[in-house]
Parts: structure tokens; sequence; C-alpha cells
């Protein structure tokens, strides 16, 4: 990991597209703002492995129950 100290103002770039700038500091807490083309997914941490964790279950979902989840929501769409 690479760890930098930056001052108010001062800005970090990644590649030539990505800029994050510290845009507050207050007490403990850092406001950063991030320019990054519309492609970039950006995430909080905290989402980022909630995300990381959901696709985790998910390919971890087998075949059988895929297939039953597929019929149930299939049933749900047409009308009766």
């Amino acid at each position: 990991m690479l760890v930098l100290t930056r001052k108010l103002g001062q800005d970090i770039f990644l590649n030539d597209e990505i800029r994050i700038v510290v845009k507050e500091i207050k007490g403990k807490q850092v406001r950063i703002g991030i320019e990054a083309p519309a492609f970039v997914s950006v995430y909080r941490g905290e989402i980022y492995r909630q995300i990381q964790e959901e696709n985790r279950r998910a390919s971890a979902m087998n075949l059988e129950e895929a297939r039953d989840m597929a019929e149930f929501l299939n049933r749900k769409e047409k009308p009766e």
C-alpha cells in the first residue's frame, strides 16, 4: 500500500484519468472528491466489501437452487 500525506486542496492522480482531491479536513474526518470517467466504479469501502460478499454468495449458489429461483420468478411474472 502506498501511503501519502496530503494537505487540504492537494490532489493525487491515478493514471491520467482519475483525480482524488482532499476537499475538507474536520477532526478525524477527511472529505475527498473523486473525478473519474463514468466507466470507473467508485464505492465506499464498506459498500464494496458488501458487493463482493454478495457476489461470492451468488456464485456459491448451486445450480438446482438457481433453477428453483428462476422457476419461482417466472411463475410470479405470468398473469394468472
